[in-house]
């Protein structure tokens, strides 16, 4: 029990935060141009003082996906090919990358489901479910189209663009994302939380520590 009330806590105070930077994204709008401008300037992360690990991080924004499309830093990497949130995909397009999902549901939200999700009513979501991952996608855009907006990750077969799996240590998590934030200790024996947010707040990636190793890795991108 009190190693399930200290996990808890441990979400509330995530889900706090994350609530609390949401709320900021509409202020960061206009100096977003600007911080994209002197990223793009500054020193390579890898090589700061602030990060001695010796290796060059990969930044969002500054990798090539399908020739022409930047890589996003909420993706995961299997068998050579990346998904990632926001990515526009069909039953076809998972099948091709990560093969038959293991399950496969469906909801269209109304009024009248008792979810109250009333900024959603009309929209469906798909839920897919392969070997030691969890996509979810939704058609929420004009066009209709379903896009990617929750990965949830269990299985070390699946690693993040900066190569952070499950089963990491928590030292190696955070050399890989000097930027995230951790939430408890991270030391054997505990559970804590590493969260990483990107520059708009909008997305956000979780990932889920116990015994000072990975042991989930959760992405999702905040629905308006």
């Amino acid at each position: 029990m009190k190693a399930l009330r200290k996990s808890t806590a441990l979400m509330l105070l995530v889900v706090m935060r994350t609530t609390l930077l949401a709320g900021c994204q509409t202020n960061q709008n206009n100096s977003q141009a600007a911080a994209s401008t002197a990223t793009s300037t500054s020193p390579t992360p890898g090589n700061s003082a602030g990060n001695s690990s010796g290796f060059e991080v990969i930044k969002e924004g500054i990798i090539q996906k399908d020739g022409n499309v930047v890589l996003k830093e909420l993706a995961f990497v299997y068998n050579d090919h990346t998904v990632a949130i926001s990515d526009i995909v069909d039953d076809e397009k998972l099948k091709s990358m990560l093969g038959n999902a293991v399950e496969k549901k469906s909801h269209t939200y109304s009024k009248y489901d008792d979810l109250n999700m009333d900024r959603l009513l009309g929209s469906t979501e798909k839920r897919y479910k392969f070997s030691g991952l969890e996509i979810k996608t939704i058609d929420a855009t004009e066009g209709k189209k379903f896009f990617i907006f929750h990965i949830k990750m269990t299985d070390s077969k699946y690693s993040t663009v900066r190569n952070i799996k499950v089963g990491d240590s928590v030292k190696k998590l955070r050399e890989a994302y000097p930027e995230g934030h951790l939430f408890g200790n991270g030391t054997p024996g505990e559970e804590a939380v590493f969260q990483y947010e990107t520059a708009n707040y909008a997305e956000v990636m979780t990932f889920y520590i116990k015994d000072a190793k990975v042991e989930n890795i959760l992405m999702y991108s905040l629905l308006n």
